[in-house]
């Protein structure tokens, strides 16, 4: 093979935006763990790199990744809002009410006016 031919095989896909890895491994781990936060640097790392994506001309690539980061990171925010209210449900003794009125909250919920 000549030279030519070996240059002719070359990738030429530009690299992925290190800020488009970042978010899709947080939005990742935001449904492994790392709940809340996981979906905020999700988010910020995925405006981040979608900002140096449009502003490299297309020598920084990883737009999906950094699509997806986002989506995952709103998911995480919507699901942990979610969990934060039936939380406070059940404390209140709104879901499953007699567990909150005879257990160590019922003092303090019968003090609400």
């Amino acid at each position: 093979m000549t030279e030519n031919q070996i240059n002719r095989y070359e990738n030429t896909e530009p690299s992925p935006s290190g800020w488009a890895v970042i978010s899709l491994i947080s939005g990742i781990a935001n449904f492994l763990g790392i709940w809340f936060l996981g979906a905020v640097v999700a988010l910020i790392t995925g405006y981040v790199a979608k900002n140096e994506i449009d502003k490299s001309s297309g020598s920084i690539g990883g737009e999906r990744l950094a699509n997806t980061g986002i989506i995952l990171g709103w998911v995480g925010i919507g699901l942990s809002i979610l969990m934060l209210c039936l939380t406070l449900l059940v404390i209140l003794g709104v879901i499953g009410g007699s567990i909150a009125l005879c257990g160590p909250f019922s003092n303090m919920i019968n003090q609400i006016p």
